[in-house]
Parts: structure tokens; sequence; C-alpha cells
């Protein structure tokens, strides 16, 4: 297997074979909680009008979503996992529209084979998923901040799956004390905080969840971001961690 480590949404328009779009703050990270929630599905859109209209298209149907962090005006939420765990989305449909994860999901659309999104809270998951299929090629791409700057959490997410893929064992424990420092966690934090603190842990709560995500084209060339359970026969725990960095 051949890995490839890619960032930014220029990344994602170069990803090949399989794909995996990471956004842990906090796009990628939402869609396992919607999931996890009920949501039947995901329409992930690029832009804020097209999540309009697909509201407007699909009654009963719900947004989430930001720019610059914030919730958009007349969305039903912003971009928040704390906020998507106390709606009642059960069998409903979730129109999801961000800066950085699903702008770079249609990105590697474009190249990729096969797309899928990943974050902590279903990295185990995400890499069962990956090993069973037996690509040659998987690209992991970091969204980083809007998709155009480096983020920290993107990358040691990137990092950490290239290792469950490789079969070298990780250390998770001093990542969340790590990211609460980085200046992308400004967002959640004291005098800088804009967005739920309780979000920054639900981000980074390891394997919480033993399904991946994938996208997939509808019949009605809508993209999909679609719940995948476990490969058949797949009971195998989620993967030693090593006990410090």
């Amino acid at each position: 297997m051949r890995i490839r480590m890619l960032e930014l949404l220029s990344g994602a328009a170069a990803a090949s074979g399989t794909a995996v779009v990471i956004d842990v703050f906090r796009a990628c990270s939402l869609a396992c909680y919607a999931f996890a929630g009920g949501v039947s599905r995901i329409l992930p859109v690029d832009t804020v009008e097209e999540a309009f209209a697909l509201r407007q298209a699909h009654p009963g149907s719900r947004i989430a979503g930001e720019r610059e962090c914030l919730k958009v005006s007349g969305f039903d939420y912003g971009n928040s996992p704390s906020e998507i765990m106390a709606a009642d989305l059960a069998g409903r449909t979730l129109v999801h529209c961000t800066s950085a994860g699903t702008r770079g999901l249609f990105a590697a659309m474009g190249t990729a084979d096969r797309v899928l999104t990943c974050s902590f809270p279903n990295i185990a998951a995400t890499a069962r998923a990956i090993l069973a299929a037996e690509p040659e090629t998987v690209s992991i791409v970091a969204m980083g901040k809007a998709g155009i700057a480096h983020a920290p959490e993107d990358k040691l997410c990137a990092m950490y799956l290239a290792n469950l893929l490789q079969g070298v064992p990780n250390a998770f424990e001093a990542i969340p004390k790590f990211l609460r420092q980085a200046p992308t966690a400004a967002i959640f934090f004291g005098e800088t905080r804009i967005v739920p603190e309780e979000d920054f842990d639900l981000c980074l709560a390891l394997d919480a969840f033993d399904f991946s995500l994938e996208a997939e084209r509808l019949p009605d060339g809508q993209t999909a971001l679609i719940r995948k359970a476990p490969p058949e026969g797949d009971t195998a725990p989620a993967p030693q961690q090593a006990s410090s960095l």
C-alpha cells in the first residue's frame, strides 16, 4: 500500500486512489455524531447557496455548517458536534456546509476512486475499512484551517491514521493536551471562545464509533455521505496504543 500525505484544498484536489479527508475541528467529527444520532444521510455541499437549495428540495431536512467557524444565518445548526448531539435528527437528511471538510470532500471526489472522511472518533473503523479493501494507493488529506492554512489537529490525525494502516504503534494520550494549547483550539476556550467548549473533547473522543463514512454519488448526481458498517466478520478491537509518545 502506497500512502500519500497531502494537505489543504490543493492536496484534496490532487488525491488519488482511496482518499481520506480529515477535518478534526469540526466537520468530520460532526458527521460521526450526526450518524450516531440517527441521521439517514448527510448531503455535503460546497456553497451556502447550495445548502439552502437542498433544504428546500428535501422537505424535513436540516442544515448544519459554518463560515469562519460561526453558524451561517438561516442554518439550523452550526458546525458543532454538541449541538448536533442535542438535536432530534433521527431519520432526517442533514445538509452539511463547511469551509474545509465538505469542500475538501468535493475536491477529492474529482480525482480519487473512493473518498472517505475521518476524525479521531472513527479513526480505527476507517483504518479497518481501508485495509479490508486493500487499495494500492491511499491519499490522506489533512484539510487544515479553512482548507488554506495548516492545522496541527488534522496533521496529527493524518499521521495517526497512516500509522494504523502500516501497523505502527500510536500514542494518543499526549495529543489532547498538546492540541489544547494549539492556536487552532483558541476557538474553544477563554476570551477567544466562539464555539461550544465541549466540542473540543467530542472531536478528540478516540474511537467512539465503530463505523466508517464514505461519499457516494446518488442517481440524481448529488453526493451523499453514508454510514458504513464494519466489514463483514470484523470483530477486531481498536488497535493497541503505545503508552507514551
